[in-house]
């Protein structure tokens, strides 16, 4: 297992499961989206649904899988890379001390009125950055 920044723990939910009684391999984006909705409030004290950013990359390698019998998961996450206005994210998806999948998204900024990206706001990369540093 990696080192992160940040984590944050969620539950595995009956219908996260597929079929064959494990979780599905879409869901781990959710989970991944979950992680970043607690990072985003956590550490940039703002919710992800009232800034403007989208998804322009994800990538997501599984490793074992996750039943309803592990009850959790834990998304550790770190910042990789601060851009002008991006920002890509690494991932662990673990149960207990196994790492279940890793992940990496970039999300951009944007500016939906004028239809491109924007700088991302300085008081946030000063945060991420500061969380990197501890």
């Amino acid at each position: 297992m990696s080192t992160f920044e940040y984590e944050t723990e969620l539950q595995v939910r009956f219908r996260d499961l597929d079929a064959m009684g494990h979780v599905n391999n879409a869901v781990y984006a959710t989970y991944l989206e979950q992680a970043r909705v607690d990072y985003y409030a956590d550490v940039l004290g703002v919710g992800l649904d009232d800034i403007d950013t989208v998804l322009v990359n994800l990538q997501i390698d599984y490793r074992h899988e996750i039943t309803l019998d592990d009850e959790t998961v834990t998304i550790a996450m770190g910042v990789r890379d601060i851009g002008e206005s991006s920002v890509t994210v690494a991932y662990e998806v673990r149960v207990g001390e196994r790492v279940a999948a890793t992940a990496e998204t970039t999300q951009v900024y944007v500016d939906p009125e004028a239809g491109g990206s924007r700088p991302l706001p300085g008081e946030w990369v000063e945060r991420m950055e500061s969380l990197r540093e501890n």
